[in-house]
């Protein structure tokens, strides 16, 4: 074609990138170390799976399908670009073994064809969704349709190439390019000249798109394409419902060191990779029962504030303009310009709710970024997790940032003090007297683990569960399903304290850690190792599993309802009668989304007659009662609604005779949820009280 022209396209493309990327990783490595080489085999089974099977894509049916199609269509394609480039230099190059007379050449001439009509199919669908649907999820810009337009027209401009060709040299219809035969046949009455023209325009525009595009990449929301299989493969191999921990926090008190996040530039490298990655699809928002309900908080425009954030002060951060990077002299809050809603530096800047709010630069990443507000609305559920298709993390950030505002400036809500305070002082965070947590157990001879130190099960009761009088009735109906399946079994009572995790999520890592090592402590003194460990709160099922192995305790923890239902399966719990109702279950986060339990609740259920029912927003993809994050302990923000309403909505439209959960949070959300609608008829029943009712065989009888 043209070996001079196709050098300066190729030196300038490929060079402009390579500056673009340079600053790209420099501005990646003002981020704190992280280590994300580990478990190598793992990682890669993760890639195939989520970034090239892209198993969380049909979630989004129609959306999922489109971007599969582009997705697999640009790798097929990336083959042809290679060749058209080649043929800058030589007319007749085929990478060797693609030539058009040979067999691979031909099979590889039928798939190319095949998938750039079906990106073209998946960008009509994207297309639809941003100009007529308008989907509320997405931004809406034109970005977006630019990437769009840039991507059929290099589609329309390959297979313009192939039949402007095939049309001057009368090539007839060609099966393994059928794209460009028919478009051989619709071009062949044009004059040699114009097809000429038409051959050129195709390959010249094929050829400089693609590079024009890739040079686009690392300034816009499509930055992903380079990013998201790289962030996949580095996503956390921890079990999603592990905070990592602050090491050494009286020391850094001591030291003065900042606790938590308060600067851009204390996220570590792979948070900020996080914010290269963002889609902007908006599947986060879409599912969080923050944003759902009306509240400041979007996990969308979360990452996006501090990526633009993160942009309008690379050269600040990386030392570009003269100031140092990431560690010892990362820049002053009176340094760091603020962005405003396109990255550029600004005096106002976009909350996480996509407002626009004026206030001073500052390098404080709250209020001057991220408004409190933001914040204090997550309830830590990880249904933006679970959505995201790149495996952005925004629960811990979130806890991070969090972190900083209680344990250096202390600015939360107020309400939250009260459960610090009775956390710290009584064990738990209602301030009950720590001698008062059997008395649930009353009239149940159920024996402590001081008295019995050779019970195969511990039962973890839990603060709620020992103090709250609904909840009570959910440990007394355990306790007594125990008994009947001659499980041996014993409780720690008055040395049993809070978890922590409240503490935990609300950001008081301090308070956590000092129970944590107690709790350790005491279930380690009693060989807890070697038992078994039971719950019926889900916040306290995650943190002795997946939280206290940090501090020495590796323990067995399961559900009570995991555990309940192998007694059924085994016999020793047989019903004496059916409940031939209807229920339907609501998913606890903590135990669905964090620790992946589903199915026991349910098949206790279903053993004892019920028929069980399922919302729209079901399993994985259940919503949030309200609670989690602390959020029990304090007052709702401000929002179109509250949480546990909306929630409570979902399960009524059900239908159901019964709402059952298996978490004692939430079931004083739906509890409250079912009276404020006015549907106190319809009862809100723990898997075991159910389970006890119809072991019992007596209807109605209290436990």
């Amino acid at each position: 074609m043209n070996p001079i022209a196709m050098t300066l396209l190729l030196v300038a493309g490929w060079g402009l990138f390579a500056y673009s990327a340079a600053r790209r990783w420099t501005l990646l490595n003002v981020g704190q170390p992280t280590n994300r080489l580990d478990r190598i085999p793992e990682r890669i089974r993760n890639t195939i799976d989520y970034a090239f099977k892209q198993r969380r894509m049909p979630r989004y049916p129609l959306a999922g399908l489109a971007h599969m199609l582009i997705f697999l269509g640009f790798g097929v394609l990336l083959l042809r670009t290679l060749i058209l480039w080649g043929r800058g230099f030589d007319p007749g190059f085929n990478l060797l073994l693609f030539g058009p007379d040979q067999a691979l050449g031909k099979l590889y001439g039928l798939l190319k064809d095949i998938f750039a009509v079906l990106v073209l199919i998946g960008a009509a669908i994207f297309i639809y969704f941003r100009v007529i649907r308008k989907l509320g999820r997405l931004t809406l810009n034109t970005e977006g349709l630019i990437i769009l337009g840039i991507i059929v027209t290099m589609m329309i401009a390959d297979i313009t190439y192939d039949g402007a060709a095939m049309a001057r040299a009368s090539a007839g219809f060609h099966y393994w390019e059928p794209a460009g035969s028919i478009a051989a046949l619709i071009l062949s009455p044009l004059p040699d000249g114009l097809l000429t023209f038409l051959a050129h325009a195709g390959f010249w525009t094929h050829s400089a798109l693609v590079l024009i595009f890739l040079n686009l990449l690392p300034y816009s929301k499509h930055f992903h394409i380079i990013t998201g299989i790289p962030n996949v493969f580095l996503a956390s191999l921890d079990p999603p419902g592990r905070l990592p921990p602050v090491p050494d926090i009286e020391g850094k008190l001591e030291r003065e060191e900042t606790l938590g996040i308060r600067r851009i530039d204390q996220f570590s490298w792979k948070s900020i990779l996080d914010f290269y990655t963002c889609t902007e699809c908006g599947r986060c928002s879409d599912h969080c029962p923050a944003t759902r309900t009306g509240k400041k908080l979007s996990p969308k425009h979360f990452t996006i504030d501090l990526r633009n954030f993160l942009y309008a002060n690379a050269d600040l951060l990386t030392g570009r303009n003269g100031a140092a990077g990431r560690t010892s002299s990362a820049p002053d809050a009176a340094q760091v310009a603020a962005p405003a809603s396109d990255g550029s530096p600004d005096a106002s800047s976009v909350t996480a709710a996509g407002e626009q709010v004026a206030r001073p630069a500052t390098g404080d990443l709250v209020p001057g970024i991220i408004d409190p507000e933001v914040l204090w609305a997550c309830t830590s559920c990880r249904a933006c997790e679970q959505e995201c298709p790149v495996f952005i993390t925004y629960v811990d950030k979130i806890v991070d940032m969090r972190r900083h505002l209680v344990m250096e400036k202390s600015e939360f809500p107020a309400q939250l003090q009260n459960a610090f305070q009775g956390i710290e002082r009584s064990g738990n965070p209602w301030s009950f007297p720590a001698e008062d947590r059997a008395k649930w157990a009353e009239g149940l001879d159920v024996p402590l683990l001081a008295e019995k130190p050779d019970a195969e099960v511990l039962l973890w009761v839990g603060c709620a569960p020992s103090y709250d009088d609904r909840a009570k009735k959910v440990s007394r109906a355990t306790a007594q399903l125990l008994q009947k399946a001659g499980v041996n079994f014993a409780i720690l009572g008055p040395e049993e304290t809070c978890t922590g995790d409240p503490a935990r999520r609300a950001g008081n890592e301090f308070l956590f850690q000092m129970f944590a090592e107690q709790n350790v402590e005491t279930l380690n003194n009693h060989e807890a190792g070697k038992k078994k460990i039971v719950t019926s709160c889900p916040h306290c099922f995650n943190t002795l599993k997946n939280e206290y192995p940090d501090f020495g305790g590796k323990f067995d923890v399961v559900h009570h309802s995991t555990l309940l239902a192998e007694l059924m399966q085994q016999g020793r719990l047989k019903p004496a009668r059916r409940l031939d109702q209807k229920v339907v279950f609501h998913d606890s986060c903590y135990l669905g989304r964090y620790n992946d339990v589903y199915d026991p609740p349910r098949d206790v259920l279903r053993n004892i007659g019920l028929t069980v029912l399922e919302p729209a927003a079901t399993r994985d993809r259940g919503m949030c009662c309200g609670a989690g994050g602390a959020q029990m302990f304090k007052e709702e923000e401000p929002g179109r609604e509250r949480v546990n309403i909306a929630r409570t909505e979902q399960l009524l439209d059900t239908r159901p005779d019964i709402v059952s959960s298996g978490c004692p949070f939430c079931m004083r959300m739906l509890t409250d949820g079912l009276a404020s609608k006015h549907r106190e008829e319809v009862p809100q029943k723990d898997v075991a009280e159910l389970l006890w009712e119809a072991v019992e065989g007596t209807p109605g009888r209290p436990v």
